[in-house]
């Protein structure tokens, strides 16, 4: 049934937009399922939905002494992803910086001095959060969706949310990935839903995947 306004409410015209990180530490890390179709994932999430388009954010990892594989392991991932022609990544960035952190437990150090306080490395995604924000208004604006579907539990995108459901009049959901729900977020969406391990599990690629520039595989630690 379309309506007056040109809304499919049966099969409504539905983008998703990924919070790749918020996915990975909150469903993925830890799992035999990080080669995940997202398409596939949404839907068996969304049956009733017309998927058009994937908007999937993140930023290129780098190599880390205990994990020099890590980059090219989401490169690997990123190509199966690209596989999907509804699909389109964009990219934030990285910061590493030294900053002070208190201790929980102040130590003593080998001259017997109390240390409160240590300097870390401490590395930071940048921009994924503020270009989905951004992307998630303009397509609204352009009219390109009938429903929006977030995939992240950040409360951080609790303002774009809301102007997408107010103030544009869309319609607009939560995939959780977390484990806990967001107090924030919940009430200002029209639906919310756990992204469950059963859900991930039936929505694997197949180990082995073709593009144009031949064969690749899943990588052999997933």
């Amino acid at each position: 049934m379309t309506t007056a306004s040109g809304v499919n409410r049966v099969n409504p015209r539905t983008s998703i937009y990924v919070d790749a990180f918020n996915l990975y530490f909150g469903a993925l890390k830890g799992t035999p399922y990080k080669w995940l179709n997202l398409e596939k994932m949404c839907q068996l999430l969304l049956p009733n939905n017309t998927i058009t388009s994937i908007k999937y954010f993140t930023a290129k990892v780098s190599a880390r002494p205990n994990d020099p594989q890590k980059p090219v392991r989401q490169q690997i991932y990123l190509r199966a992803l690209s596989t999907i022609p509804i699909v389109k990544i964009t990219y934030g960035h990285y910061l590493t910086h030294v900053v002070k952190m208190r201790l929980a437990s102040p130590i003593m150090n080998d001259l017997g001095c109390v240390l409160n306080y240590v300097e870390v490395i401490k590395t930071e995604e940048k921009g994924s959060d503020v270009n989905l924000a951004t992307q998630l208004l303009n397509d609204a604006h352009l009219n390109l969706f009938d429903v929006a579907v977030v995939i992240s539990n950040d409360s951080d995108l609790l303002a774009p949310i809301k102007i997408i459901r107010t103030v544009m009049g869309k319609k607009i959901g939560v995939l959780n990935p977390q484990k806990n729900s967001s107090n924030a977020i919940r009430p200002n969406v029209d639906f919310y839903k756990p992204i469950r391990q059963g859900v991930i599990a039936d929505s694997q690629f197949p180990d082995t995947l073709t593009d144009s520039f031949g064969s690749f595989h899943k990588p052999p630690s997933w």
